[in-house]
């Protein structure tokens, strides 16, 4: 006995139509919904391109042109030819020459350079004689990965620069000691770099989110206009949102600057009131910006996503996980408008070098100009979204 096909009911055809249809409805709707949320559609094109740039162009794992600065204690044909074989390996740049231990060390310390290359009085002399005097070569290893590699070519500058000077050809044994010396973290440790860095990295992110969610959380529920009824002006509104996280991110910064020394070995050769201080300029800078975000965007949603984009070129182009002397120069002056490049230098420096206010001036200074700006703007849009 053969089966019978039997027709398929006409609501089951109904049916599937209609799923089709409200599919499809659903489909439009929500392409609707994502060219209105302009902010969402901006991500979805600038997050993939900005990502590719960064990668593609300004990092650099292996940087060259590193600066650098010789302390220069005779002005000899030997002592120049050096210096130009040390730039000829195209991982040293000079851009300071001093006669000054002191100015010296404060090169290092402030992180205007990486690098120090010491050249003694009566060095050619003691060439000539026989005498093996010592070049010293100072290290900024506080970014192992920067200091590695032009240390590591410092062996052929000898060949490059007494071939012409004093021998014909390679010279017939060592007439100098290169002494390479890495100063700060002299074992290369990574922690003693990450450490301190995530400092200013955690507080970034934390305080961007925290600020720009806050104040669209209000809107979102609609007690910005209760609050906007009270008898308070936009800067009170404004420091009256941004001082709790200021606590906030103090509690943060020393609890990993705590974890960091105990737990990780990283010593806080500094004070600590002074590292105190800037950290607290920096969480303020960093809340100023994400009190601007909050005057914006619209919803939580768009203020997660512009506060990421923020934190990605921050990430990327500090300092933080890659050398920022090794990146190309449009990328150190976006790189220079961005608070964390600024807290990075600062934080190392204070804690692994025990640099001082004087050492760290640019950087404080450009910190609180930063904040100004992000005030400002702040205020600004927030007085326009008053009226």
């Amino acid at each position: 006995m053969s089966a019978v096909d039997h027709p398929t009911p006409l609501h089951e055809i109904r049916e599937r139509f209609g799923f089709l249809r409200r599919s499809y409805a659903m489909l439009i709707k929500e392409f609707i919904q994502l060219r209105r949320d302009r902010v969402s559609f901006a991500m979805i094109v600038m997050l993939p391109v900005m990502q590719l740039l960064l990668f593609g162009y300004a990092i650099n794992t292996t940087p060259h042109r590193l600066p650098s600065a010789v302390l220069l204690q005779e002005d000899s044909d030997l002592a120049r030819s050096i210096l130009k074989a040390l730039e000829n390996t195209a991982y040293f740049r000079f851009l300071y020459e001093v006669h000054d231990v002191d100015d010296f060390d404060n090169l290092l310390k402030s992180g205007k350079v990486l690098f120090g290359v010491e050249i003694p009085r009566g060095f050619e002399r003691a060439v000539r004689r026989g005498d093996r005097p010592a070049l010293l070569v100072a290290a900024d290893a506080t970014d192992p990965v920067a200091a590695s590699s032009a240390i590591g070519s410092l062996g052929m500058v000898v060949q490059t620069a007494l071939k012409h000077d004093l021998y014909i050809g390679d010279p017939p044994e060592m007439p100098f000691e290169i002494r390479a010396h890495a100063r700060y973290n002299p074992a290369a440790a990574s922690s003693l770099n990450i450490v301190p860095g995530l400092v200013g990295t955690i507080l970034t992110m934390t305080m961007l989110i925290f600020t720009a969610l806050s104040v669209t959380r209000e809107v979102e529920r609609g007690t910005m206009e209760s609050l906007l009824s009270m008898p308070i002006k936009p800067v009170e509104v404004m420091f009256g949102k941004i001082i709790p996280y200021v606590l906030v991110g103090f509690v943060q910064a020393f609890l990993i600057i705590s974890i960091g020394v105990f737990l990780f070995g990283v010593p806080v050769l500094g004070n600590l009131f002074l590292l105190a201080l800037l950290s607290t300029l920096f969480i303020t800078t960093n809340l100023s910006i994400g009190y601007t975000i909050s005057t914006l965007v619209q919803n939580q949603l768009q203020a997660m996503q512009m506060s990421m984009m923020f934190f990605l070129p921050s990430i990327l182009l500090s300092g933080f996980m890659f050398p920022f002397a090794g990146m190309p120069a449009w990328a150190q002056f976006v790189g220079e408008a961005l608070p964390l490049t600024h807290y990075l230098r600062i934080v190392r420096a204070i804690m692994l070098k025990g640099a001082t206010m004087q050492n760290l001036r640019f950087d404080a200074l450009a910190l609180a100009a930063l904040m100004l700006i992000a005030m400002t703007i702040a205020v600004t849009r927030f007085r326009r979204t008053l009226d």
